[in-house]
């Protein structure tokens, strides 16, 4: 049973004539009597008795009738529904994202959320995790995108995602195609890490610390790139998130054994702050992305 099938029998009841339907549904009557003979024969019975010219429902097609209707009557009510939505879902949208997600997490989910929702404009603004704290204090981004933990118990959190940390090795070092790694067995290596200010530093510096070893920091920067870019010329080692392996520098990526080795990506947002359904929209999109 289809839709128009649907359509087709309540414009022959309301005009009294297939050639009338046909012209009020836009379409030639041969396929719109065709149709309706289809759905009598999967019903079983006839819905309209012909008399030459002149069209009468049966009695299964007075039954069937309201029916119908009724179906149409639901399926119109559900696309404006959606359609109210994607109007409503208007306005603009700031969301900040700590620089070691930004370039990874967004840019798909960003794209996605702009083709379903075209009237939605979304501003971006990338800043270290104190920075974003103190924006949505402020009210000055709607949603943030960080690391956990986030220490504050006026955010409402809703987690993401949970990836491993790798340990980015040089092509030509000993462990290089091992499975896994131990952080302790880099006790003697330079390790590259991002700068202070970076929440991603706090937990490659947990995961050493859990493997009492003091990393030898021989160069910081605020960008992973740069860092692989270092490993691959042979300057040291460095630890990364999942998201931001990268084998276009050459080097090799071996998962650190450490189980508490990872990181949870989460979006933040000021509790009781009240939402336009465009952000509503926006939340709603990276929760489906999670699941």
């Amino acid at each position: 049973m289809e839709f128009n099938q649907l359509r087709y029998v309540c414009a022959i009841a309301d005009t009294g004539s297939f050639s009338r339907a046909a012209e009020h549904c836009h379409v030639a009557q041969p396929s719109l009597s065709q149709q309706v003979s289809k759905l009598e024969e999967e019903l079983g019975t006839r819905l309209f008795d012909r008399l030459g010219r002149s069209v009468r429902l049966t009695d299964a097609g007075r039954a069937f009738l309201p029916h119908a209707r009724t179906a149409l009557h639901q399926t119109e009510l559900a696309r404006s529904e959606v359609d109210g939505r994607r109007r409503d879902a208007q306005g603009t949208i700031a969301v900040g994202v700590i620089p070691t997600i930004a370039p990874y997490y967004l840019p798909g989910r960003i794209a996605a959320f702009a083709r379903r929702f075209p009237e939605a404009v979304l501003r971006v603004v990338e800043e270290t995790t104190p920075v974003l704290v103190e924006d949505l204090r402020s009210v000055a981004i709607d949603v943030a995108i960080l690391s956990l933990p986030l220490k504050h118990r006026e955010f409402e959190i809703v987690p993401l995602l949970t990836e491993r940390m790798y340990a980015a090795l040089p092509p030509d070092h000993p462990r290089a195609r091992a499975k896994s790694i131990s952080l302790k067995d880099l006790r003697d290596e330079r390790f590259l890490l991002l700068r202070d200010g970076h929440c991603f530093r706090g937990i490659a510096l947990a995961a050493c610390q859990r493997a009492r070893l003091d990393p030898r920091v021989a160069f910081e920067s605020g960008q992973f790139s740069s860092l692989l870019g270092m490993v691959a010329a042979g300057v040291g080692v460095s630890l990364v998130p999942e998201m931001a392996i990268d084998r276009g520098f050459g080097c090799c990526y071996v998962p650190v054994s450490d189980p508490q080795a990872a990181r949870t990506i989460a979006a933040a947002r000021l509790k009781g702050r009240s939402f336009s359904r465009a952000q509503h929209a926006f939340m709603e999109s990276l929760g489906r992305s999670a699941r």
